[in-house]
């Protein structure tokens, strides 16, 4: 089946005009809850049902039976009160295949967009980049290092200078290793908008000390932003995992508010089965001691202008 065309004009009128209804609608929602006008995810990784037309990788990294698909994650964002999200490509299920989340994201860009994730050795990934972006609701990809070993490897240099032209957001994952190339890339970057995926792996344990250091000193960078997805992936207790919560202010301190953004790593069955989605978003809401305007540009805000702002 044909992929339906999208212009860079329908993309924005629709998305735009949806924007400020959901908004709105959210805001209406939320009122009650004494949570923030506009709520995003930016962490959502989907399945699709049918795997005829889009097969997955051999042996899969699969969410329990009846988890993870769209009809799933749209409950849970009603429930929540959660009027966007960016659905990221699960590497771990579709590998290099972006088509079930390039479909996804177009056929529903009122309230989705996409984050692709293509191989840095395929000297045709910057091609397919701009074609993603062009022709369907894409608004992100997912970078990691190339075969070599390296982020700052030619062909991750060439994937980011074209999504600094494009003008979308990559989201970089790795490690703390890689925190100096990660620094090279975003300073020869300047106007690339960069997001740290689950904040280099930060959890509790022998690694903590040193990644964390490499995320601060990362924070002194101003395109760089932090995916707080760190407290249920780096705790060693139950919800609502207090043994992270300073770590997660620090950063917050760090970054500012302004360059956080909350995902919740759905299906959290899945990825992080200590806490559920209402839970996950629960501790932002209530259980960090945030004031109200850090929730509404961690929640909402600044996830807005980094993804579902119209593009100049």
């Amino acid at each position: 089946m044909k992929h339906p065309t999208v212009t860079r004009r329908q993309f924005i009128q629709t998305t735009g005009i949806a924007t400020a209804a959901l908004a709105t609608s959210s805001q209406n929602i939320l009122a009650t809850d004494e949570k923030p006008g506009l709520i995003i995810d930016c962490h959502a990784h989907l399945y699709g049902e049918d795997e005829t037309k889009y097969p997955t990788r051999e042996n899969p990294n699969r969410p329990p039976n009846g988890l993870g698909d769209l009809a799933h994650l749209k409950r849970e964002m009603k429930a929540n009160g959660v009027s966007h999200v960016t659905v990221v490509q699960p590497s771990s299920y579709y590998y290099w295949d972006n088509r079930f989340t390039a479909d996804t994201s177009s056929d529903n860009s009122d309230s989705v967009v996409g984050i692709v994730t293509l191989d840095p050795d395929n000297p045709y990934s910057p091609e397919m980049l701009e074609y993603y972006v062009s022709q369907y609701n894409v608004r992100g990809m997912r970078s990691v290092p190339a075969k070599s070993g390296k982020l700052d490897d030619p062909g991750v240099e060439n994937l980011w200078a074209t999504a600094e032209r494009l003008g979308i957001v990559i989201n970089v994952l790795t490690k703390h290793d890689k925190h100096e190339e990660i620094k090279v890339l975003a300073r020869r970057h300047p106007k690339l908008s960069i997001v740290l995926d689950h904040c280099l792996g930060l959890k509790l344990g022998e690694t903590f000390d040193i990644t964390l250091k490499a995320i601060l000193d990362l924070a002194k960078l101003p395109n760089l932003h932090a995916k707080l997805t760190l407290i249920p992936l780096g705790t060693k207790e139950p919800y609502p995992c207090r043994d992270m919560h300073e770590t997660c202010k620090t950063l917050i301190d760090a970054f500012t508010p302004q360059r956080c953004v909350w995902g919740s790593h759905f299906p959290t069955a899945l990825f992080q089965p200590k806490v559920t989605y209402a839970q996950h978003l629960r501790i932002f809401t209530h259980e960090l001691g945030l004031d109200e305007g850090s929730k509404r540009a961690i929640l909402g805000e600044t996830a807005y202008g980094l993804w579902f702002e119209p593009r100049k």
